[in-house]
């Protein structure tokens, strides 16, 4: 695959603060599971909220003045419109997720036909949860619990209003955000599940909605069953603080990502080690004279169809990789890198930075074999152990559990 490319940068609208409550980092970038909404922690306290049927040609119009040209005419196509969410504190965890109409009331057009509505969980800094209707940009509730910074939020991916959220306070709770959830005294709290002995700084749904894993500043990542909310087992293989965790779309993959510079692959189902990529210097892109941590990993993620890793690193790359090797098949120089996110639909990557900044870079674009569709399609519903229970040759069973690429 070609080199990452940068499309396009946003940058925060405000003068910089320096004072430590206000902040400028991009904790958190996220799209919407329909790509049509952008948004991103841009600091201040603030989040951006872009409306996203953008062609790949608008997004390379970088200039301000080519800005301000596509806005106004976005505006004059009736188009929606950028949203600033005020939300009080530093945001550090962002979640899209639609919501019944009749959660939501009248005030989104789409909820008034009977549709679902979009909204948006932000997790802050003072232990509180703020869930926007995106289409409006109005504060629907605030959800109250956790006695420290909400450092990650995770939505079950099939539409059900479940939502996972991280606290630094050790903490993931569980959230019913549908009619039934809701009582006199606020949104149900499902669950609260304890566990870890550190900061929580990651969690990740399933895509079939079976499991949950949480990353915390501990070698181990813990794996949770959606159903019962029981722990399943601890995932123990790094060496230093695992500070991000991914699921592949099939949900037969799982990957991990540490301060040790180590991305190791799991099978969720069994806790076997599939793979480890280890993020090696590249002494020809970065002076490493004077650091010590600088391949520590900041965010791992997958790509839409489950074929390539994108991983962002304190050595000042974003790296892509394809799941059949062990080195990168890509990198592209960023600086001060935090949070990776694939667009939804594939093609590019969107990454965030120390600086508040938001990054959109080029992605390979493959179309999948045919081997890899239909063991994609069958592992969305078989696991490990009912693969191998197939009567099925050996090759075949590694194959579709991954053991061979």
């Amino acid at each position: 695959p070609e080199e990452p490319v940068l499309l396009a940068e946003l940058k925060p609208g405000r003068p910089q603060r320096y004072d430590w409550k206000s902040s400028c980092e991009t904790w958190s970038v996220a799209f919407s599971p329909d790509g049509a909404w952008f948004a991103w922690s841009q600091g201040h306290c603030v989040v951006k909220l872009i409306p996203w049927p953008l062609e790949e040609a608008e997004l390379c119009k970088t200039s301000e003045r080519k800005n301000r040209g596509s806005k106004a005419e976005a505006r004059s196509r009736g188009v929606a419109k950028e949203k600033t969410l005020e939300c009080g504190q530093i945001v550090w965890g962002l979640a899209f997720s639609a919501w019944p109409a009749a959660e939501a009331g009248e005030t989104d057009p789409a909820c008034a036909l009977g549709l679902p509505c979009l909204i948006l969980a932000t997790g802050l800094n003072d232990g509180q949860i703020k869930v926007w209707e995106v289409q409006t940009g109005h504060l629907l509730f605030s959800l109250l619990g956790h006695q420290d910074v909400v450092r990650d939020l995770s939505f079950a991916p099939n539409g059900s209003p479940i939502l996972v959220s991280a606290s630094r306070d050790k903490t993931l709770r569980v959230w019913d955000l549908s009619r039934d959830g809701r009582s006199v005294q606020g949104w149900r709290q499902v669950q609260v599940l304890s566990g870890h002995v550190q900061w929580v700084y990651c969690c990740s749904i399933s895509p079939d909605c079976s499991m949950l894993c949480s990353a915390a500043g501990e070698k181990s990542a813990l794996l949770w069953s959606m159903r019962s909310y029981t722990l399943i087992r601890r995932l123990e293989g790094h060496q230093s603080s695992v500070v991000s965790c991914d699921f592949s779309p099939d949900s037969a993959l799982l990957v991990t990502a540490s301060y040790d510079a180590c991305v190791i692959m799991w099978d969720p189902y069994t806790g076997e080690q599939l793979r480890t990529l280890r993020h090696v210097p590249l002494h020809s892109a970065v002076d490493y004279s004077s650091e010590v941590h600088t391949s520590s990993l900041r965010s791992v993620c997958f790509s839409p169809e489950g074929l390539y890793l994108a991983t962002v690193a304190d050595d000042r790359l974003l790296r892509i990789w394809a799941l059949e090797l062990r080195s990168p098949v890509a990198f592209a120089p960023m600086t001060n890198g935090l949070c990776c996110m694939y667009f939804p639909h594939g093609g590019f990557i969107a990454t965030g930075t120390r600086d508040g900044h938001v990054q959109f870079w080029t992605a390979p674009r493959v179309l999948s074999s045919l081997k890899h569709l239909c063991r994609k399609a069958l592992r969305t519903f078989l696991t490990t152990y009912q693969v191998l229970a197939l009567p099925i040759p050996r090759k075949l069973k590694e194959f579709l559990t991954y053991r061979t690429f």
